[in-house]
């Protein structure tokens, strides 16, 4: 009869591990289908992204970069989560496998002289069916156990392998976050760097005029000596000069900013940014093309960050799901055990003990209905945020790639504009010493070619940024 008791228990067990709970995925909101291009235009010989030792030409650039991933503190605080995403996974590779422990106890215990125990083990001292070595001891009986121990949950419906599964995808998450990280970590470094180059030529380029204008009042206020000029012309370039040294102030304010921004990434106290002399105009920056496929998307860590969430929340609602089954535990443990320490040793002292159980919740379920509930909203959630994820990222692309066509359209056309606004200086210049232009047409024209020269150099900087934006919108930059 034992023998079909044993048949019968391990049918059960077959049978039930046989079956599978399904992943729930909401089928109400299909994955949304992305576009395969940004543009019309459409290279398909642009396959992957170049590194960032390949994408920015400039060496001081690279070293920076390069110190930055080695002493940012974001980045540092980075690598310790994956420490402990990688500890996670650890402790799950032992699920589904038998612990073992060994144990070695000492212990006494006194029975009370009206219970069973402590009658019989009185009565026992009588018995001839035992020998000396077999008495009890009196009041007294201590205990001693040498052994091993072990349990193991045997994993019917998968709940132990959704757990492997969520640690490992979560894992991968904290991957692709230190991939996210770095990127900016590149970007941010890069930009700040090319806006220190061009901060460097504002200022060059507002000391220049400085002394110009400076001449230019001198000789105002010797015509207004000869009576060639009067107040009005020298307080009116006087404002003028004073205007341009304090926008000089402002510029060296914004270079001590940027430097400082670059050393905190670096991980330093503010210094000087070593840095090359470049003219602004010979500030070209690097280029992508323009027909780039979306499967480049791929790239993007935080996709990839929404991705492995997304299976991580999956692997712990089929867990949630698993925790309303039974669970069966199987325990066990063999060793030595004795209430005399000199037979402790002795072979007859070998005792062993194997457990088994089914054990399901029936009542107050209301802990396990409550984590079902929360992980099918956090699946849901994880769901959105991935839709979310690809398109915004597609979306940042498409911005990027129109931004550099339209600034540099906007480039070309604020060249011509300096252009014509030097000439109307020489010209309004040449009118006033024929006295056909006034002081304030003079200043005027000055004025307005000092303003779009220096918006010239603010697109400048627009060009770096967003070729800098697409690079990291399209997920360059973590890839060495």
């Amino acid at each position: 009869m034992s023998k079909y008791k044993s048949i019968y228990f391990i049918a059960i067990i077959l049978f039930l591990g046989a079956c599978k709970i399904k992943q729930e995925i909401p089928k109400n909101r299909p994955m949304l289908a992305m576009p395969s291009k940004f543009s019309a235009k459409s290279d398909s010989s642009f396959t992957s992204l170049p590194s960032f030792k390949a994408f920015f030409s400039d060496s001081t650039l690279i070293a920076l970069i390069d110190t930055t991933l080695k002493n940012n503190f974001d980045l540092q605080m980075t690598l310790q989560k994956i420490e402990i995403a990688r500890a996670g996974v650890r402790f799950t590779q032992g699920l589904g496998k038998p612990d073992l422990s060994g144990n070695f106890t000492v212990g006494q215990r006194k029975f009370g002289n009206y219970t069973i125990d402590g009658v019989g083990n009185y009565d026992t001292r009588f018995s001839t069916n035992i020998n000396e070595k077999q008495q009890i001891p009196a009041s007294i009986i201590p205990d001693y156990y040498l052994g091993v121990q072990s349990s193991w949950e045997i994993d019917l419906w998968g709940k132990l392998k959704s757990q492997k599964a969520s640690a490992a995808a979560k894992f991968l998450v904290s991957e692709a976050g230190k991939n996210l990280v770095i990127s900016e970590l590149v970007a941010q470094i890069s930009s700040t760097y090319y806006e220190l180059l061009i901060l460097d030529n504002e200022l060059n380029f507002l000391e220049e005029n400085i002394n110009l204008q400076e001449r230019a009042l001198e000789i105002v206020r010797v015509l207004k000596q000869a009576g060639q000029a009067n107040q009005l012309g020298v307080d009116l370039l006087n404002a003028q000069l004073l205007s341009s040294k304090a926008l000089k102030i402002e510029v060296k304010q914004e270079i001590i900013e940027a430097e400082s921004k670059i050393n905190f990434l670096i991980g330093r106290y503010p210094q000087t940014v070593s840095r090359s002399n470049v003219a602004w105009a010979k500030v070209i920056p690097p280029k992508l093309n323009v027909g780039i496929p979306s499967h480049l998307l791929e790239n993007r860590p935080d996709i990839k960050q929404a991705e492995y969430e997304l299976v991580a929340t999956n692997a712990n609602l089929v867990s949630a799901k698993a925790a309303f089954y039974p669970s069966l535990n199987i325990t066990g443990g063999a060793g030595l055990q004795a209430f005399k320490a000199l037979v402790l040793f002795n072979p007859a002292s070998f005792a062993m003990n194997t457990f088994g159980g089914l054990m399901a919740p029936l009542a107050n379920r209301r802990q396990i209905i409550a984590d079902l509930m929360a992980s099918k909203a956090e699946q849901k959630i994880a769901y959105t945020n991935y839709q979310k994820t690809i398109v915004n990222s597609f979306v940042e692309v498409y911005n990027q790639l129109n931004l550099i066509q339209n600034t540099n359209e906007m480039y070309e056309l604020k060249i011509q504009e300096v252009e014509v606004l030097r000439q109307s200086i020489n010209t309004s210049s040449e009118l006033f010493r024929s006295g056909r232009a006034t002081y304030l047409e003079v200043i005027t024209a000055q004025k307005n070619a000092l303003q779009s020269q220096i918006e010239l150099i603010n697109l400048k900087k627009r060009q770096y940024n967003a070729v800098i934006g697409l690079y990291k919108s399209l997920g360059g930059g973590w890839k060495n």
